[in-house]
């Protein structure tokens, strides 16, 4: 079955008792039972709901898995992965990323005894030098946020194969219908599904796929016994979300695409991060592993004084200055005191997140009105 199919039919059937093409939201919390343990294969919902279910099924199919597990957000998904470490247990991942994650790694796992090690994943040697015996997940995040840099993750993933290691890779920012990790060897895929999965900023969502029958049962496990879950109707907004999956990622990458060309001629902007273009460092890998280049754009500006970047932040008219990405509408953010806000500023320097950088989330509109747009705030 082709993706385009996929989204609309995969792991969705009409309802039984109505007919109904729409998966039905199941608003109910308990499931009556003809005798103890004799049910229909719903006991309470916090472990299993209809709605849920049908979703999961869809996911796991759009990422060549078995099973999906969904949660009440991107970061509850990612909570219930680092719940399957140790103390002891040491995590290596990149050093661009998403400032939830950062967050939740050093903040909240690292107390527990959980160590994490930070590199530039672009490069495999970078993750080889960390690598030993305590180690046991690989956190890969391509493309980056909000960097936009690319890891080879069939390559990272070669590196750890047969070593009891796990790799898991948040594809946020690509989606399913541009990279599929789990057929480049990763265990666990990721996705805030608040983003290109729900697409119209409307839900909190969280999702893992996996195609190993040992993980999704520790996963499920998890779900079940820690309680982040998402409710029957945010699933079916996601479902909702997914079937036009494929035409709002393919037209927020064609945006994208001319607006990194058009900000990379513009007088005002000094340097444009964005894998579809031929010069990006990681142009070649990501054209090797996803089918188009994203809807994810960042750039810095001549003038990179953060007052500057605030006045063109606070001019845009199309581009909403707000939080999150992945809508069907055009946002524009300032990642140094928003989405990373939480990372340590010389640690975000570092890696080139300046106080000045710009990050866009290109959506469907005309591409002419958006690129207007962004003439009229640059001036």
């Amino acid at each position: 079955m082709k993706f385009e199919t996929k989204v609309i039919h995969a792991g969705i059937e009409p309802d039984p008792t109505t007919g109904a093409i729409m998966t039905p939201i199941f608003q109910t919390s308990t499931y009556v039972q003809s005798a103890p343990g004799v049910h229909q294969g719903y006991e309470y919902a916090r472990t299993q709901n209809p709605t849920r279910t049908a979703l999961e099924k869809n996911l796991a199919a759009l990422e060549n898995g078995t099973d999906g597990i969904c949660f009440a957000s991107g970061l509850a998904a990612m909570d219930a992965t680092l719940k399957l470490l140790e103390p002891g247990d040491e995590v290596i991942s990149t050093n661009d990323l998403y400032g939830g994650s950062y967050r939740l790694m050093t903040k909240v796992f690292a107390k527990y005894g959980i160590v994490f090690h930070f590199c530039d994943m672009a490069n495999p040697d970078n993750v080889s030098a960390f690598l030993n015996n305590k180690t046991k997940m690989l956190w890969i995040e391509t493309p980056t946020n909000p960097m936009l840099n690319v890891v080879d993750i069939a390559a990272i993933c070669a590196l750890v194969k047969d070593k009891g290691i796990l790799t898991v890779v948040d594809n946020t920012f690509a989606s399913p219908y541009l990279q599929t990790p789990l057929d480049l060897g990763a265990d666990i895929v990721l996705h805030s599904a608040t983003k290109y999965l729900g697409g119209h900023s409307d839900v909190i969502h969280g999702a893992l796929i996996v195609k190993s029958t040992e993980l999704s049962q520790k996963l499920h496990f998890l779900q079940n016994a820690v309680g982040a879950v998402p409710g029957p109707q945010d699933c079916f907004l996601i479902l909702r979300g997914i079937k036009t999956l494929h035409l709002r990622v393919q037209r927020s990458c064609e945006n994208a695409a001319t607006i990194a060309t058009f900000l990379q001629n513009h007088p005002a902007v000094s340097k444009v991060y964005y894998p579809g273009l031929p010069e990006h460092p990681g142009h070649e890998i990501a054209a090797k592993q996803m089918k188009m280049f994203g809807g994810m754009v960042s750039f810095d500006l001549k003038d990179n004084s953060i007052e500057n970047a605030h006045r063109v932040l606070s001019s845009t008219h199309l581009f909403s200055l707000a939080e999150s990405l992945g809508g069907v509408e055009s946002l524009i953010g300032h990642p140094a005191s928003m989405t990373h806000a939480s990372i340590p500023r010389a640690d975000r320097i570092k890696v080139g997140l300046t106080d000045s950088l710009i990050r866009l989330s290109v959506g469907i509109e005309s591409v002419e009105d958006l690129m207007e747009d962004l003439a009229h705030a640059l001036q």
